[in-house]
């Protein structure tokens, strides 16, 4: 006597071949996202992330994950646009809550607030917000160390005054020690072309391949649907 065990799962192939186009087609569209972001400051590439089970489950077992690796960092001539070469997130206060962006891209209101561009604060390791003691005539006199200590000159006074440090935090919010700080610098993302041409290449023809059986299967069920019909 011989005794089978196991677990089998069948299915029609139809069904299998739209859910599989359907994970191919979100997968197209997360490194299309890249490609677009690449000249983006402060972009950080989504990498697809497939479960054992997307298979049968579907678009439900795809996720994503953010690349957090340092993009590329270039010379700005505006004293206000900060980066880090190391990874970190800047804190913004927003409406909806706090923000966390590479996007250094900052500014200056009327009372000294430091700001982003969408006009939200910039906050200090201390989740205030960061204002200057004095609103600087020039950009120039403000000075932004390594570790996000920012300081101001006060040309009237003719002194050096502390405005706090930059809240700068890793993903899951704690503070970064050493960001390294860099004034004067931009980063674009962290997308290289030739890696995201390169990975798009096997998901299009798996998604060809799953459309070439949905096509066959739709042909074959058609016939059936007629053969069907002229039977009876």
């Amino acid at each position: 006597m011989q005794i089978n065990g196991g677990v089998r799962f069948c299915e029609q192939g139809i069904k299998a071949s739209i859910r599989a186009m359907h994970v191919q087609s979100e997968i197209i569209g997360m490194i299309n996202e890249n490609v677009t972001g690449f000249d983006k400051i402060g972009f950080q590439r989504r990498e697809p992330v497939v479960s054992s089970f997307t298979e049968y489950i579907g678009i439900h077992g795809l996720s994503s994950t953010v690349d957090d690796q340092v993009g590329r960092i270039t010379v700005s001539k505006n004293p206000l646009d900060i980066t880090m070469a190391n990874k970190g997130y800047f804190q913004i206060l927003t409406p909806n809550g706090v923000k966390l962006t590479r996007d250094g891209r900052f500014k200056l209101d009327k009372e000294g607030f430091l700001l982003d561009l969408e006009d939200n604060k910039v906050l200090s390791d201390a989740g205030l917000p960061i204002q200057l003691p004095v609103v600087p005539e020039d950009l120039n006199q403000v000075v932004v160390n390594s570790k996000g200590k920012i300081s101001v000159y006060d040309s009237n006074s003719e002194k050096i005054h502390e405005a706090g440090y930059l809240g700068v935090v890793d993903s899951n919010g704690m503070a970064v020690i050493s960001p390294d700080v860099k004034q004067g610098f931009n980063e674009h993302s962290n997308v290289i072309l030739q890696n995201e041409f390169m990975a798009i290449k096997p998901v299009v023809r798996n998604f060809e391949a799953n459309r070439q059986i949905f096509l066959i299967e739709s042909s074959n069920l058609q016939k059936v649907i007629s053969q069907l019909g002229q039977g009876s």
